[in-house]
């Protein structure tokens, strides 16, 4: 039932159909009631690969009407969605009033797109090469941020002066606070951090941070509205950690992607870091 309504026709057109396939393999595809039926072994084979040969279908004829309709399907982490790219995407819009770009906050983290995907924006770290056509956006540089009163209210002037404040961390990112001390030629101790903070997501954090929380390592990118803003503030240095942001299109003809990877470089290029 659920095939003839996704497909428009009628539960017989759908069972006449059936039973042409079968008769051409000459094996049963479905067993049991009509109104229950299971598939066969033979059909939990076909299965897979009719599925599979399906969506490529559909994917390449959507690529061609919905490129021409001015549809974009762009996948990303959640964070930097709202943080860096929903920010500017009205300079994108206003030079291309004709285009949806819709994001998906799933993990991009795959090496072959996944039905709808036009682009990914990646992160991949110092030892991974981009492919030939990734287009590298900027390098990632970490620092750490907190609310500009606690820098009085804790008399925060050096790295050691950390300690008197909770440490803000991320359950996607554990590790930042060490490896922002590391990357300032700092080998950490208990005295380095305070108490843990736990979130789920950077953007969580970085609120916590910005309402006088504690303090949180994160990317520079990910907070430079605040810091131009005086939301937030740096006092120590940001250090660079190897990871790059890319940008990766999934179909080579997309001339709409091939567009946004072209606006996307050009924004990655006011990323001034401090």
């Amino acid at each position: 039932l659920s095939a003839a309504e996704e497909l428009g026709v009628t539960h017989g057109a759908i069972s006449r159909q059936v039973r042409q396939l079968e008769d051409y393999l000459g094996v049963p595809l479905f067993q049991g009631t009509r109104h229950s039926p299971v598939l066969t072994e033979a059909g939990k084979s076909l299965a897979p690969a009719l599925s599979n040969a399906f969506n490529e279908i559909e994917a390449a004829v959507r690529a061609i009407a919905e490129t021409e309709a001015g549809v974009l399907d762009v996948a990303c982490l959640s964070t930097f969605a709202m943080r860096w790219l929903i920010p500017r995407l009205h300079r994108f819009y206003a030079a291309n009033p004709e285009t949806d770009v819709r994001l998906s906050t799933k993990d991009p983290k795959i090496s072959i797109p996944q039905g709808r995907l036009d682009l990914s924006i990646l992160v991949i770290d110092g030892a991974t090469r981009p492919n030939a056509e990734d287009v590298v956006l900027f390098p990632e540089q970490l620092g750490i941020v907190l609310a500009p009163r606690l820098l009085q209210e804790k008399c925060i002037a050096e790295i050691a002066d950390l300690g008197r404040l909770n440490q803000l961390i991320t359950r996607t990112r554990p590790n930042a606070w060490s490896n922002w001390l590391e990357g300032s030629g700092i080998v950490p101790s208990a005295g380095d951090i305070g108490n843990v903070r736990e979130y789920d997501h950077y953007y969580f954090a970085i609120e916590a941070a910005a309402s006088g929380l504690g303090a949180c390592a994160v990317p520079y990118h990910l907070v430079l509205d605040d810091l131009a803003t005086g939301r937030l503030i740096a006092p120590f240095r940001f250090v660079a950690t190897g990871y790059r942001y890319i940008a990766r299109r999934h179909r080579r003809d997309n001339k709409l992607a091939i567009r946004f990877c072209a606006w996307l470089k050009s924004e990655a290029r006011g990323l001034q870091y401090p």
